[in-house]
């Protein structure tokens, strides 16, 4: 797949810290509860922590209880793509940044209403800016 943002895994390293290219370029995963994120209550943006691009708002996350920052939907459908993805003997749906390709989660069906899903993000995943 192309991506808008292509850059070599040695551009990523020098670029990322040791976390941010473990998940998003490696498809890592952060500890449950471990992230800097997940009790994050402030108003604001939550963008790629590989590219910048704006993916979740504060006003679409919620407390799921699952140790990484969840959302019931993104700012744009078109900002995620969505993968098949049967590692360690599963069936998932992975979703990564559309802009540049760093893998952010997974999606699941058992999030709140409108949407009914939940956006499981890992922390270094991303970033944050606040906003009032």
């Amino acid at each position: 797949m192309s991506y808008e943002i292509e850059k070599s895994d040695s551009e990523w390293k020098e670029e990322l810290t040791a976390e941010e290219y473990r998940v998003l370029r490696k498809k890592g995963t952060e500890l449950a509860f471990s992230g800097e994120l997940v009790h994050n209550k402030d108003k604001g943006v939550y963008t790629c922590a590989g590219c910048g691009q704006e993916l979740f708002t504060s006003g679409e996350k919620f407390d799921s209880g699952s140790g990484w920052p969840s959302f019931w939907d993104a700012i744009d459908r078109d900002r995620i793509e969505f993968k098949r993805d049967l590692s360690h003997s599963m069936v998932r749906t992975e979703i990564v940044c559309a802009r540049c390709g760093g893998h952010l989660g997974h999606v699941f069906d058992d999030g709140p209403r409108p949407t009914g899903k939940r956006y499981c993000v890992n922390s270094a995943a991303l970033h944050f800016e606040k906003k009032e």
